[in-house]
């Protein structure tokens, strides 16, 4: 019975083997949804999969990190320029959220972008978009020329 109490239980042994601070640091990480809890009613900028920006409040949120942001704006850049999409109430699936941060209310309005309105934004990328294309075909056209096979799959899709 002695020996028995002079020797420490095995939790008692790890927690003295890790110390105080590898037990505070376990209770203090999340890695799951629970980590947005502290993000509710904040302003959140939200990067999808399919590289569009969603900036709004966040309302709600599930197990599976599914949102619900209101007020959301879908915000478009191009060089030193933006234009923003109203969107409303947004519900995004958590699958498709690649990064999510808070958005710092005193420094929102010091952003080194200039707002237009977001047709101009559009024109300004097709007109990219366009200017890529027709080097693409040039380069694809001298390489070819020199003997080299060029992948014309991206222009013979039905």
């Amino acid at each position: 019975m002695n020996q028995q109490q002079e020797q420490p239980q095995p939790q008692q042994q790890r927690q003295q083997q890790q110390g105080p601070d590898a037990a505070l640091l376990a209770s203090n990480i999340f890695t799951t949804s629970a980590s947005l809890l502290e993000c509710v009613d904040k302003k959140l900028v939200v990067v999808l999969r399919d590289g569009r920006k969603l900036i709004g409040v966040l309302r709600s949120f599930d197990q599976y990190a599914n949102l619900v942001l209101t007020d959301t704006t879908e915000r478009i850049h191009y060089a030193d320029v933006y234009g923003d999409i109203p969107r409303g109430v947004f519900i995004v699936r958590g699958e498709n959220v690649v990064l999510l941060g808070e958005i710092d209310l005193d420094k929102e309005d010091t952003v080194p972008l200039r707002e237009v309105p977001v047709e101009q934004v559009f024109a300004l990328q097709q007109q990219e978009k366009e200017a890529r294309v027709a080097k693409e075909k040039s380069r694809n056209r001298v390489l070819h020329d020199l003997g080299f096979s060029v992948d014309w799959s991206r222009d013979d899709m039905y």
